[in-house]
């Protein structure tokens, strides 16, 4: 079971305490330049595609069953719009420290790497794997090396340079490894019958109504149609009420803290999630919890009494 936040990212990622240095485009963080010193958990649903390299430690990732370990010169590619739980550690060799880069690639990138290119159109293929990890190669090493002066001054370049280095990037991988350019064009395969599968999968992550008609192979309008046919209600209602029956379950059966009850439940505000909670049980989730003890003590006493 999934503990805490599942943050969006890159959004999410801009006051990351762990980064030595950020390269950003209109704004956002396109490139962040990380270290950490101990193991630690955590999870993040991307809304662009990934890549992560790591210069030191390991960096484990884990994606519904699938479980991948990317350690020092090797790199992780993640599509786009899935969600990935996280465990990284530092080198015991390099004083238990762990380095890494975070290269986001918007929808705008990678169309734009794919016209510079001139990559012909690729028919969609049935096996996109979602997560792919690749050895670094000396040029992948050196592009890495050539990064490291803009870190110290980053406010000071040019978003121009930013997106030239992205593209030199995305030649180096493309050039060593063919089947990256598959996946940066191809979404993951999903039947027209799986909005079902879409659903249940993402039922704790911040995904917005987009990113689940992304999911299902819709465009927003079809999803919501197709939707309403499936369940008889729209998708966020239905993912409100999923929700909600999940943090009562994680009420009654773990000693976790509402903090955490909320935001593993798929919510993103605890003032939002305690006002619903409310709305559809009558209580709020502290009181909610208190009248279940009371009631399993065999005790009766009236809701306006709790504290």
């Amino acid at each position: 079971m999934r503990l805490g936040k599942m943050i969006k990212a890159p959004q999410e990622l801009i006051n990351n305490q762990e980064k030595v240095g950020s390269l950003k485009l209109d704004g956002m963080s396109v490139v962040e330049f990380c270290y950490f010193t101990q193991g630690r958990v955590g999870s993040f649903f991307l809304k662009d595609h990934l890549l992560l390299m790591v210069q030191s430690g390991v960096y484990t990732a884990r994606f519904g069953e699938q479980k991948y370990t990317v350690r020092s010169n090797e790199m992780i590619f993640f599509h786009k719009s899935i969600g990935i739980d996280f465990e990284k550690s530092g080198d015991p060799d390099s004083d238990y420290i762990l380095n890494y880069l975070m290269f986001f690639l918007n929808d705008e990138i990678v169309n734009e790497f794919l016209k510079f290119a001139r990559v012909n159109p690729i028919y969609p293929v049935i096996d996109v794997a979602p997560i792919t990890i690749f050895p670094i190669n000396d040029y992948i090493g050196s592009y890495i090396e050539s990064l490291k002066p803009y870190f110290n001054k980053s406010d000071e370049i040019k978003e121009g340079l930013i997106r030239v280095k992205l593209m030199e990037l995305l030649f180096h991988v493309a050039d060593s490894h063919e089947r990256f350019i598959y996946q940066l064009m191809q979404p993951i395969s999903k039947d027209k019958g799986s909005i079902t599968e879409v659903m249940e999968e993402n039922i704790t992550n911040p995904v917005s109504l987009t990113d689940l008609a992304y999911l299902s192979g819709r465009s927003l309008a079809t999803f919501k149609r197709d939707f309403q046919a499936i369940y008889n209600t729209s998708p966020l209602k239905w993912l409100r009420n999923r929700r909600l029956i999940k943090a009562k379950e994680l009420l009654a059966e773990t000693d976790l803290s509402v903090t955490d009850i909320c935001f593993s439940s798929g919510f993103e505000n605890i003032a939002h999630f305690s006002k619903v909670f409310k709305e559809k049980f009558g209580l709020p989730p502290s009181e909610f919890r208190q009248q279940l003890k009371v009631q399993a003590s065999g005790q009766l006493i009236h809701p306006s009494r709790l504290s």
